[in-house]
């Protein structure tokens, strides 16, 4: 809200205060005195600007709201202070639910409670009867925190739901760079450490020749493995698995990654900490890969040690070589396209931290990237404890403080006997309720009978402390937190029951949960209704008593069905808000990995007929035994690998040429879920065959993302599998997958191929899909 309607509703308050007071007095023709009049000018003053500033200084403004009521309630009339004392108060506490935390709302509201009972102050200045003051105050300012308390977190929820749409725009556009950045580096990475190796390997062994004939041996043998060992990778840059199953650690994978280079005749030291899978362990393994490649080119023969360290602020790589040894040829000194040094920094700065090289003082070289550590993820930080001492502190100093006590002017004593009032038992009982309250959200059913149980003991406690104000009044005082209750229900119901669809006849089908929804609003009516009439007829009355059963019941029916509709509207309203965040989130992710999913097949077709075609040939040459002609092969692959990181930013694939993605886009669809905030695993067993039938592949796709686009928060596992001739897709975790309308949209995809579709448990859908194509009418006519 903006600043004037901060402005206006105070002044509204000071409005409809006048009308009562004095305007109510004046109309009947008496004149306040000009004392009470100047009196309640200088409290209205300080209540409306204390309320216009209620946003910016909430606890603040609560004080000074009541104080002001406080010393303005006792000189002045009955109903001179009466909405401001209600409203205005209410209002200032109800700010400072919905702008400071749950602690700092139970104590304003439980420190004004206890101030006004201990000092026996007033705020409206109406007057207590039988004890009530106490029960509706109390309430009063329970309600206010409550729906505050509500108001807060559902603003949190909308302000969360707007930075996942947020960060899901940017991701829209960010995952086809993303992609593209990613086969781009592994391009190089693949390309410039295996074909370097080759390189280097055939120079040492053709410069040792007439020595050490018995390295040209090992050299081809080396480059034939090599350039098949290329052509797996470069297959796995153009199709990554989405599969986070039998994947090395990282610790293993840079282990690995150093033996490697030892088998280059390369003296490399370790000591590698156990990192956790993720950006940082990519990053690091990227940047020793990309490192120790350098190391190999310039200096070959080098002592090099490498180090990763992995603590609870930062996680250090450093990897440092010695000074060349002299008379070592740098037989890949000229293979270097200059981009290492810039993937090195966009890799640490991509996992939040930052890499510096350079020169050391031996004459060597030293990489030195600083990452992420186990706490670097932002949490919130908790309120400190001096901070919260504070707090109880200046609360117990307000409650206890004797000067303003002092000063505002009681109210006339109420006479007390040894009698229990009807006020103690009230409050006893609007405690109960509300302790039931609490308990609503964790056990419902049982929190919704204790409050039907507590209704029958409002008459009693009525007639055992000889209540003698509006008879009204306890009725209306129990079913406030019935109906509570009932809007709760209506809205988790209403959340939960999925519409009802029709059956054989065109009826629409009741399902059973939204059939029960009814069993708490009958059962409320009828108690609250049959309570008061126990109330009326205990009192006493002259009115038909089948009259007093039909103002029973109308009244019960119209508060618990207006709490109900209230509920069931809110409900729906948040199921629109919910399904338009849904539907945008499903349309900005399928736009993403389609974009992505172009990027990946233009890159892939342009290494067809590039890097993998001289790669092909070097491994020909090499098991022909071609020694020269195969290093040539790989420096050509080389270079191919360089144009083609050239042209990899030139040209996008038009939107109306865009490929459709298969399950080889799984993962960019996984990527981009979790950079919205939902956790996604794709789990592909070593069934599923590589090449599927071009109609499965694109349906068992397509149903995944279906399944993703139903929405939710909660983690998703997609399982595929295979036995032959059915390809399986379980999903779980997806509970707003078992809609109606989820469900229509893939039995229609899965009936086009004669697939099955199964569900178990409420979160889990299941698809089978045969691998062997199913004929059509029109196939079949053609085999006729």
């Amino acid at each position: 809200m903006n600043r004037t309607d901060d402005r206006l509703l105070p002044v509204l308050l000071i409005c409809a205060q006048a009308a009562l007071w004095p305007g109510a007095e004046l109309v009947r023709g008496a004149v306040p005195p000009a004392s009470a009049l100047l009196v309640a000018a200088l409290v209205a003053g300080p209540v409306t600007a204390a309320l216009a500033l209620r946003r910016t200084r909430p606890v603040t403004a609560l004080v000074v709201v009541a104080a002001a009521c406080a010393l303005g309630a006792g000189p002045l009339p009955t109903g001179a202070m009466a909405v401001l004392g209600t409203a205005g108060v209410a209002l200032a506490l109800f700010t400072v639910a919905t702008e400071r935390d749950t602690f700092a709302t139970v104590l304003c509201g439980t420190a004004l409670a206890a101030w006004q009972l201990l000092q026996n102050i007033s705020l409206h200045g109406i007057g207590d009867r039988d004890g009530l003051d106490l029960v509706l105050t109390a309430m009063l300012y329970a309600a206010a925190c409550g729906a505050g308390l509500l108001v807060r977190r559902t603003r949190r929820a909308r302000r969360a739901a707007e930075r996942t749409l947020k960060r899901a725009e940017a991701e829209r556009h960010r995952l086809p760079e993303a992609e593209r950045r990613r086969m781009e580096r592994e391009l190089h990475d693949v390309s410039a450490h295996h074909l370097t190796a080759v390189v280097v390997t055939a120079g040492a062994a053709l410069g040792l020749r007439d020595r050490r004939p018995e390295l040209a041996d090992q050299a081809l043998e080396f480059a034939a493995e090599t350039g098949r060992e290329v052509t797996r990778a470069l297959g796995a840059v153009r199709a990554p698995t989405p599969s986070r199953e039998e994947l090395p650690s990282p610790e293993e994978r840079l282990r690995a990654l150093v033996e490697g280079f030892r088998r280059l005749d390369q003296s490399v030291d370790c000591e590698i900490d156990a990192l956790p899978d993720g950006m940082v362990a990519d990053a690091a393994y990227g940047i020793v890969r990309e490192a120790l490649t350098n190391v190999a080119r310039h200096a070959p023969g080098a002592h090099t040690t490498v180090r990763c360290r992995y603590g609870d602020t930062r996680t250090e790589v450093v990897v440092t070589s010695a000074a060349p040894t002299a008379g070592s040829a740098a037989h890949g000194a000229d293979l270097g396209g200059g981009r290492g040094q810039g993937f090195l920094r966009s890799r640490a700065r991509e996992a939040g931290g930052a890499l510096t090289s350079g020169p050391t003082a031996d004459g060597g070289w030293e990489v030195r990237a600083v990452l992420p550590g186990r706490t670097a993820a932002p949490t919130e930080r908790p309120v400190p404890r001096n901070y919260r001492v504070a707090q109880l502190t200046a609360t117990a100093g307000l409650v206890l403080q004797p000067l303003l006590p002092a000063l505002v002017v009681h109210a006339q004593p109420t006479s007390t006997g040894s009698q229990v009032s009807a006020g103690v038992l009230f409050a006893l009982l609007a405690a109960a309720q509300a302790v039931a309250l609490l308990w609503l959200r964790r056990a419902p059913r049982t929190a919704q009978c204790v409050l039907l149980g507590l209704v029958p003991l409002w008459p009693v406690a009525m007639a055992a402390g000889d209540y003698t104000g509006p008879v009204v009044l306890p009725p209306v005082l129990s079913i406030l937190a019935t109906c509570a209750a009932v809007a709760a229900d209506a809205s988790r119901t209403a959340a939960r029951v999925p519409v009802p669809a029709a059956d054989a006849s065109g009826a629409a089908a009741v399902p059973p949960a939204a059939a029960r929804a009814w069993l708490l609003p009958t059962a409320a009516v009828v108690v609250h209704a049959a309570a008061a009439v126990v109330a009326v007829a205990d009192r006493g009355t002259t009115v038909p008593l089948w009259a007093v059963v039909g103002w029973a019941l109308s009244g019960a029916s119209l508060a618990v069905g207006a709490a109900r509709g209230g509920g069931t509207l809110r409900a729906r309203r948040d199921l629109a808000a919910r399904g338009t965040r849904d539907e945008r989130l499903a349309a900005w992710t399928e736009e993403a990995v389609r974009d992505a999913w172009a990027e990946r097949r233009r890159i892939a077709a342009g290494l067809e007929t590039t890097v993998l075609a001289r790669t092909a040939d070097m491994v020909t040459e090499a098991e022909a035994g071609r020694l020269e002609v195969s290093a040539e092969r790989a420096r050509e692959a080389l270079a191919a690998m360089r144009a083609l990181l050239d042209t990899v930013r030139q040209g996008r694939t038009e939107p109306e040429l865009r490929p459709q993605p298969t399950l080889q886009a799984l993962d960019l669809l996984a990527r981009q879920c979790r950079a919205t905030g939902r956790d996604v695993e794709i789990r592909l067993t070593d069934r599923v065959p590589e090449r599927l039938p071009t109609a499965v592949d694109l349906a068992a796709y397509h149903a995944a993302e279906t399944v993703l686009a139903a929405g939710g928060e909660e983690p998703a596992v997609l399982e595929l599998d295979a036995d032959g001739v059915t390809l399986t897709l379980t999903a779980t975790g997806v509970p707003r997958a078992a809609r109606p309308a989820v469900r229509e949209r893939l039995a229609a995809r899965v009936a086009a191929l004669g697939g099955t579709l199964t569900t178990g448990r409420p979160d889990t859908v299941g698809l089978r899909l045969p691998l062997a194509p199913v004929p059509q009418q029109g196939d079949e006519e053609r085999e006729r």
